[in-house]
């Protein structure tokens, strides 16, 4: 059965590869690229919508369709604060899943983090596990959570720590103690995105969480 996919956050290193895999996939028909700024469509499959994040009801009705891929996702140094940051990889991505929810989606696929936990005292994972914990409460048959490690792609903005991260932590991270650092393509996530979402239901609510190790085994 063909279905329509919802993609917020398509710019981003996961989200580029996310949008071009999933135009070619055999079970989606159409893919609707939720963006803040307007980007060119890979086939005519893919079709880009510009929208504003501060008001996302006005676009309501961009989110029906059957899959809500949510990649969403900024740095505390683009946004400027932690709570500026906040907004984005929380406030926004919870209000999407919840246009999705009451606009009928079934299956709600999230990128998320290594170390979410809604209880850490460090503000990232803290933020990454409350969005978790809040979007389980919805009304999505099937909830898929991945949590990858370090990201590597190709990225609008330049971050030195990560650049110098992606070069060293392949190496370092082949020690058995380390293996849960190492890092992640962007494009193998999305592949494990897609994969998931191809399969069928197996009947009541599902929530899987993928780790690290079940994304990019060693």
């Amino acid at each position: 059965m063909s279905k329509t996919a919802i993609v917020v956050g398509g710019t981003g290193v996961v989200g580029r590869e996310l949008v071009a895999q999933l135009s070619e996939a055999k079970h989606i028909s159409k893919v609707l690229n939720l963006t803040r700024r307007p980007v060119s469509s890979v086939n005519n499959k893919v079709v880009n919508h510009v929208i504003d994040f501060t008001k996302l009801r006005e676009y309501q009705e961009l989110f029906a369709g059957d899959l809500l891929f949510s990649s969403l996702g900024t740095t505390r140094k683009q946004a400027g604060s932690v709570a500026a940051q906040r907004r984005v990889d929380l406030d926004y991505q919870l209000e999407c899943a919840e246009l999705a929810a009451e606009h009928g989606v079934k299956h709600y696929l999230l990128v998320s983090s290594s170390g979410a936990n809604r209880h850490s005292p460090m503000a990232y994972p803290k933020m990454k596990g409350e969005l978790e914990h809040q979007v389980k409460q919805l009304s999505f048959v099937r909830i898929s959570i991945f949590q990858p490690s370090l990201l590597l792609g190709e990225r609008n903005d330049k971050r030195i720590g990560e650049e110098i991260a992606a070069k060293v932590l392949p190496t370092v991270c082949k020690l058995p103690f380390l293996a849960k650092a190492r890092p992640i393509s962007g494009a193998q996530v999305a592949q494990k995105m897609v994969q998931v979402s191809a399969r069928e239901f197996s009947g009541g609510k599902e929530v899987e969480t993928y780790t690290l190790d079940e994304v990019f085994p060693t």
